[in-house]
């Protein structure tokens, strides 16, 4: 439960728990945080972090986290987010079941596990829930949806019915899809071999897992790795080399990020102006 000595504070700056704090729900709780919003992100114990530079569940591996100027800590327990929002940091839970939202009672509640279905999400769950990309219904177990796929529709709020089902196939940048992806080879531990930022080449090893070693297929700079000793299974995406080459591109918040953090905003201004009338 909310200590009884917040109630007060919680009111004035209301509170809003982003299930998943990879690159694109980070980048929502990025642009909650900057307009006045106490933000928690909740996550899985390993989350599949890929983006780790700019993904707020990196603090669930090293303690702490930092994306474009906005520190983030793992907290253990619940009642910490109070002394770590106080500290201008935005707490990490591990709590898959999102028992926050529960504790906090918060006025959003935004899905951006990227699951490509409900894991649980409800629209009772708080007065404004918005859920990232398709596996939701808009006006049934959400009041709106982002559009997460990239092209024109990238960022529109969705007020009925669903958003584009999952292509499986990822977007272009720099002229590259499909192939910007690295995927393991075989189930295993896996281990980066090179660094975030780093410029590679084709066929050059980036990483392993276990004895395999796993090797650049586009040249470019590296922008997201797994974190080391996560359990990786064949097929699961490991790695992006983003073929454009700019590497400060690494450290910050993606275009497309950025773009279903607006339409998220959106829809929670559109939702508030709703209920003051």
């Amino acid at each position: 439960m909310i200590p009884p000595h917040m109630e007060n504070t919680t009111r004035e700056r209301p509170i809003a728990v982003v299930k998943g704090g990879g690159d694109l729900g980070s980048g929502v709780a990025w642009r909650l945080w900057k307009v006045g919003f106490r933000v928690i992100c909740t996550d899985i114990a390993q989350p599949l972090v890929i983006r780790r530079t700019v993904a707020f569940s990196s603090a669930i591996y090293e303690g702490r986290a930092l994306v474009e100027g906005v520190s983030a800590w793992h907290i253990g327990a619940a009642d910490e987010a109070f002394f770590t929002w106080a500290q201008n940091a935005l707490p990490v839970i591990v709590d898959p079941e999102a028992h926050s939202v529960e504790t906090y009672r918060p006025e959003v509640v935004v899905d951006a596990i990227m699951a490509k279905r409900n894991t649980g999400t409800t629209r009772d769950q708080a007065p404004c829930v918005v859920a990232l990309g398709p596996g939701f219904t808009a006006g049934a177990d959400c009041h709106a949806i982002v559009e997460t796929q990239r092209g024109h529709d990238l960022g529109r709020v969705l007020w009925t019915g669903a958003a584009a089902p999952n292509t499986g196939v990822p977007g272009v940048i720099g002229g590259e899809g499909e192939k910007r992806v690295v995927r393991a080879p075989v189930d295993g531990l896996f281990y980066g071999r090179r660094a975030i930022g780093d410029v590679v080449k084709v066929g050059e090893v980036i990483a392993s897992i276990d004895q395999t070693q796993v090797t650049a297929t586009i040249g470019g700079v590296l922008r997201g790795m797994l974190h080391d000793r996560v359990h990786a299974t064949a097929g699961l995406k490991i790695a992006d080399i983003d073929p454009r080459g700019e590497r400060s591109h690494c450290y910050t918040i993606s275009d497309k990020a950025l773009a279903i953090a607006g339409g998220v905003l959106e829809a929670v201004f559109a939702i508030r102006r709703i209920g003051d009338r």
